[in-house]
């Protein structure tokens, strides 16, 4: 049994006119019900909330981006869950809705609610329907869009693959207009970075481009999760990504699987609390490939910033450079009083450590 995350973009769901396109929705439910009737449990990370809305409700008065999209969010979320609620029942399926905000993610507690909450709803074979809680989200806290949701969805139920379905066919090595651009079909683990040969942009309805489906695309797969990119306009894409290796799409191949904490560490980025700076033998010790290390007091130069101990910390070359996240086992001021000695336990252990690769 595989655990599939499927991200559904606006453009995906949407008409030119930005009215739900309810044939398109209806074929992926179609899709979906016959992945789960196989055995296997999916994940939906839907887009379409603010295009529905703006589709069902006019604003009186000019509003600025934040109250525009609380307004045609919560209308459009209900018209955008009742369509699915009404699909699935013809399958005689169940889905529960999750809406979710960036804080959620950043408190080690809530993340674990939140994974509980969409384990408990697959164990009752309920389709788990997750999206941003545009009501409570402001700009500062806001995810860039649901792409990286749906990686950090990905992330927290261990998924085997992510499918993040636009409206182009993959990732390309050029701008998708062009005519002598390629769809780039399968990725290596060894890619780090594609933003070299991808063109940024966005779609005319999300907020998402395809340099941001790259990061998340390769940041997942570095977790051990296979990631395809497809054009959910393509009849049948999901049935043909999962069983017929030919189908036109960007593949990211797994590296490593990790462990459910170090993901966690990995998507938290946004949420740290101070840096420690460490000198070149530290580093040299962290990266090493004979052995897993822990950060040791004797390797930090200098604590930046007022943390608790567990609080999520960046770890800083002496040049500078941004090496890592880790969990720190010590308070700011108790790090701050055993810098540089010896025999001192681990400021930042192996098993909660997240190295930059």
């Amino acid at each position: 049994m595989k655990t599939i995350v499927v991200k559904i973009g606006s453009n995906v769901l949407t008409r030119n006119d930005g009215s739900l396109d309810g044939t398109r929705m209806s074929a992926i439910v179609d899709q979906v019900a016959a992945i789960r009737k196989r055995g296997d449990r999916v994940v939906l990370v839907s887009s379409g909330a603010v295009a529905a809305g703006r589709n069902e409700v006019r604003a009186r008065y000019a509003l600025d981006t934040v109250s525009a999209r609380q307004l045609y969010s919560t209308v459009g979320q209900a018209k955008l869950i009742n369509r699915y609620y009404e699909l699935f029942r013809d399958y005689g399926m169940t889905c529960g809705q999750v809406l979710t905000t960036k804080e959620g993610f950043g408190s080690r507690t809530h993340y674990l609610n939140q994974r509980h909450c969409i384990e408990v709803l697959l164990m009752h074979d309920v389709i788990p329907i997750i999206n941003e809680n545009d009501a409570v989200s402001v700009t500062e806290l806001m995810f860039t869009d649901n792409d990286e949701l749906s990686g950090l969805v990905a992330a927290m139920v261990d998924a085997d693959m992510l499918i993040i379905l636009s409206n182009i066919d993959g990732i390309y090595n050029g701008n998708p207009a062009d005519p002598t651009s390629e769809v780039i079909r399968v990725v290596e683990p060894s890619v780090k970075d594609l933003s070299d040969v991808v063109v940024a942009g966005k779609s005319s309805f999300g907020r998402g481009g395809m340099l941001t489906k790259s990061r998340i695309a390769l940041q997942a797969a570095s977790e051990g999760i296979e990631v395809v990119v497809a054009n959910g306009k393509r009849d049948d894409i999901l049935l043909s990504v999962l069983d017929d290796p030919d189908t036109l799409c960007t593949r990211i191949l797994p590296g490593e699987h990790v462990n459910g904490v170090k993901k966690w560490i990995a998507h938290s980025g946004d949420f740290t609390k101070g840096e420690l700076y460490i000198n070149d033998g530290a580093e040299r010790t962290l990266f090493s490939p004979d052995h897993a290390a822990s950060l040791l007091p004797v390797g930090i130069e200098e604590v930046s910033g007022n943390f608790r101990k567990g609080d999520l910390v960046d770890v800083i070359s002496s040049r500078g450079g941004h090496l890592g996240v880790g969990c720190c086992e010590y308070s700011s001021s108790e790090l701050k009083e055993v810098i540089g000695k010896k025999g001192m336990r681990p400021a930042i252990h192996y098993d909660y450590l997240h190295l930059d690769l």
